[in-house]
């Protein structure tokens, strides 16, 4: 039970100054903060999101999970990065390498890519449509390019009221999604469904139709009021080798197109270059071909990176499957020669990083994962202020969210070209809370598994990973230390008592302080720590070191530490918040 002791402590200290007021961590106590020391505490104190490209509020659907609201945490993400049911299956988790759970001594990051696809699995499956966010403004947008970063502008402009027509040269909409991730890794009703809401709004997305051969980039800038190159990066990079044109050699992306069109035939001993997740969708797709990937293989499938195995650019899950899927790789190994015969591939030979050893592997296929660039051909004759640039077609070969996040930037700088102003804008909103229902034991629970089909199951269409359970959903999101929120001791109300400071369940999440340096903003820089309570002048919470488990707001005897929610919002021009 707690004692109400404030009023003996109000006499004692009745004559020592407590106030504090620079040592607020937010430039206001309640509202829309909109200045460098608001958006500087989401950066810090919020890593995931700020890791994100797409700037996905994580904390908050993480949260809707726990609380078993999917059809909330879907449409946060929906908002945020356009597809959730793809990117908890193929995203790269940039998010999970920031996660604070991540950090020494506090265990593994939250599973984040796998908590937002449970937000897409146990949702109510219809579709979700947005509200527009602006009426029609009788602006036209051509966007070439249906993949991820022309869908992503194409709603995103539709929502603030621009019309806007995609023009596609495959038969079907999605570009790498459909043309370069494999079945097993992303089923393609999910890509269906998640474009069905981008066209549900209005977007017209017209297919077969190649932007410089069917119709040329000058008859696009005629027709629309502005025009965004989003075509990814399609233009295939191969070693600089002789004989490159031998049969039997191709690129990761052509394979995995015929794969997904027409068919391919494969050789018995196939080599793979690269390390990255083209690489690896190509192995698992070549394991396939050869029929029950579960039996005893006599042909040699081997893939060949060049760098170390801890450079490999993929999740530790993807590289457990490979694995399980009896696919090794070999690293340091860098490709110098086509071995040929007659006109016939017969092998490779190989270097050893650093020193002059080589060796040769006999193969009757090697598949190139050795990267990509855009196609500048149709666009380079072209200087006019209309056309613009999104996702890897601007910036050369990233992952999806990366070109989700650009292409939203992007969307930005069309809209002021269109209507001349800035319409949407970023605020931190900070609002009172009560309590998170997060507790200490909560920091102890084991990220969870994601659960694979048997590898005597595992085909073409056959989705590998099945997914978190609804109740894993929860155990792995009740993980997430909720970095939204802020426990601050209010320093006009704290009697620099010790009660905080010894239920603490971290060594630093809470300090005593000399002082604390600022910049001109009012941001924290610095701060000076002592172990003597005479040199003591105010008591801290380190937000980058707390868990919100409470422990301290059940500790202190005269409620001097607050409870806050803070999110990183867009606001349109009269103020209301997305």
């Amino acid at each position: 039970m707690r004692m109400d002791l404030s009023g003996q402590i109000e006499k004692l200290f009745k004559n020592i100054d407590l106030q504090h007021p620079n040592e607020a961590e937010l430039s206001i106590n309640e509202g829309y903060g909109k200045t460098e020391k608001d958006f500087d505490w989401i950066e810090k104190n919020i890593p995931c999101q700020k890791a994100c490209p797409a700037g996905t509020n994580i904390p908050e659907y993480l949260t809707a999970i726990s609380e078993n609201r999917y059809d909330d945490a879907y449409l946060i993400n929906l908002r945020d990065n356009i597809f959730p049911g793809v990117l908890g299956r193929v995203c790269s988790r940039p998010c999970e390498s920031a996660c604070r759970h991540g950090y020494e001594n506090l265990g593994d990051p939250v599973a984040i890519c796998a908590s937002k696809r449970g937000s897409y699995d146990y949702k109510d499956k219809d579709l979700v449509i947005l509200e527009p966010i602006y009426p029609k403004t009788k602006k036209s947008v051509g966007i070439v390019g249906a993949g991820v970063a022309g869908l992503t502008a194409a709603r995103n402009l539709t929502l603030l009221g621009h019309d806007v027509i995609v023009y596609e040269k495959h038969s079907e909409p999605g570009g790498i999604l459909n043309q370069g991730i494999p079945e097993f890794r992303l089923p393609r009703n999910i890509i269906n469904h998640e474009i069905q809401q981008i066209t549900a709004l209005g977007v017209t997305i017209k297919c077969n139709v190649d932007v410089g051969k069917t119709i040329t980039t000058q008859s696009l800038l005629d027709k629309h009021d502005a025009v965004i190159i989003a075509a990814g990066t399609f233009k295939t990079s191969t070693p600089n080798l002789p004989a490159s044109n031998l049969p039997g050699i191709k690129h990761g992306l052509d394979f995995l197109f015929e794969v997904h069109t027409d068919g391919v035939e494969i050789g018995k001993n196939v080599i793979i270059i690269g390390g990255g997740y083209t690489a690896m969708d190509c192995a698992r797709t070549v394991r396939r071909l050869g029929g029950n990937i579960a039996a005893v293989h006599d042909n040699n499938l081997k893939i060949y990176y060049r760098n170390k195995k801890e450079n490999i650019r993929v999740a530790s899950e993807e590289l457990e499957q490979l694995a399980q899927e009896n696919i090794p790789i070999e690293c340091d190994a860098t490709p110098v020669k086509y071995i040929e015969r007659n006109g016939v591939l017969k092998g490779v030979r190989f270097q050893r990083n650093g020193v002059t050893e080589t060796f040769d592997i006999p193969c009757d296929n090697v598949i190139l994962a050795t990267g990509q660039e855009p196609d500048l051909e149709f666009t380079s004759s072209h200087k006019n202020p209309c056309l613009f640039y999104a996702g890897d077609y601007a910036n050369g070969a990233t992952d999806l969210i990366s070109a989700i996040g650009h292409a939203k930037k992007i969307v930005d700088k069309v809209d002021y070209f269109l209507t001349g102003q800035s319409r949407i804008s970023k605020a931190v909103k900070i609002e009172n809370a009560d309590c998170i229902n997060r507790t200490k034991s909560m920091d102890k629970i084991p990220r969870q598994k994601m659960p694979t089909i048997d590898v005597e199951e595992r085909k073409f269409n056959s989705e590998v990973e099945s997914g978190y359970t609804s109740d894993t959903s929860k155990t792995e999101s009740d993980r997430c230390y909720r970095c939204n929120y802020k426990f601050e001791i209010e320093q006009d109300k704290c009697i620099k008592c010790d009660w905080c400071l010894k239920a603490k369940p971290h060594e630093n999440c809470i300090l005593m302080l000399k002082d604390i340096t600022y910049d001109i903003n009012g941001k924290a820089l610095d701060w000076e720590t002592t172990e003597r309570v005479r040199e003591m002048n105010l008591i801290w919470i380190d937000s980058d070191q707390c868990t919100r488990c409470g422990a301290c707001v059940n500790a202190c005897p005269v409620d001097a530490i607050s409870l806050q929610k803070v999110t990183l919002c867009d606001q349109t021009t009269n103020g209301e918040s997305l």
